[in-house]
């Protein structure tokens, strides 16, 4: 078993998506409703039914435009971690991610000896990222 985050979005699936992507690397497959026939809406067809970003890093992300007959949900309670030793890695996710977004927490050195910040995403995803200490 394995759990899976699955985003909402209103419109823009898959630029998100592809900016994940950008992000993370990893082989992302986008499919819209047109291709499922799982809309009446004409103007849905190039939405993203079903998007999935797989990673080398065995992270794997997915995503959906909710359609319009649907209501969309702002992301409120939720926030996806990434932790790892990889400082150089964890650090180019973290400015990605928080670029043109919001930083909650910087990212800088935690009372248990990790680096550890919070961000908010420019699509409205909120992330946590630890950096486990090379003292640990």
């Amino acid at each position: 078993m394995r759990l899976n985050p699955y985003l909402s979005f209103r419109d823009n699936a898959r630029e998100a998506m592809e900016f994940y992507q950008s992000v993370f690397g990893g082989e992302l497959t986008l499919t819209t409703f047109s291709e499922l026939d799982a809309s009446d809406d004409p103007s849905e067809g190039d939405k993203i039914m079903h998007g999935m970003l797989e990673s080398e890093d065995d992270l794997v992300l997915m995503g959906a435009d909710t359609p319009s007959s649907m209501e969309y949900l702002e992301p409120a309670g939720v926030a996806l971690s990434l932790s790892g030793v990889d400082e150089t890695k964890l650090r180019g996710h973290w400015d990605a991610l928080s670029a043109d977004g919001i930083i909650t927490m910087p990212l800088e050195r935690a009372p248990w000896g990790d680096s550890f910040g919070m961000c908010i995403d420019k699509f409205g995803t909120s992330w946590m990222v630890n950096i486990t200490s090379s003292d640990q």
